[in-house]
């Protein structure tokens, strides 16, 4: 699949990131190839094969929930370029 240039800016903007205008060929050619892999594996025939939704044996196992005191969100949130109480901020990104 070819990926042109407004693709381009939408995956950008969706993705929240600036790809420099040096590396928007190698991106674009790079996104192509990725977008090519999957439209192989589209191909492959999978009648009758059942999904695998875990390679654990029997299901997964289960753990009582205890609820445990953490203190490690305010460290997190250090780090964050925005946030609003104990949340990431983010921008809004739906259409």
């Amino acid at each position: 699949m070819q990926i042109d240039d407004k693709m381009l800016e939408k995956l950008e903007k969706l993705s929240a990131l600036k790809i420099p205008d040096q590396n928007r060929e190698e991106f674009k050619s790079q996104l192509g190839k990725i977008v090519d892999f999957v439209d192989i594996l589209n191909e492959l025939d999978l009648d009758g094969i059942e999904a695998t939704v875990s390679t654990i044996g029997g299901g997964t196992p289960f753990r009582e929930d205890i609820s445990k005191e953490g203190s490690v969100i305010d460290g997190i949130l250090t780090h964050a370029p925005k946030k609003q109480n104990r949340y990431f901020e983010v921008p809004k990104i739906i259409e």
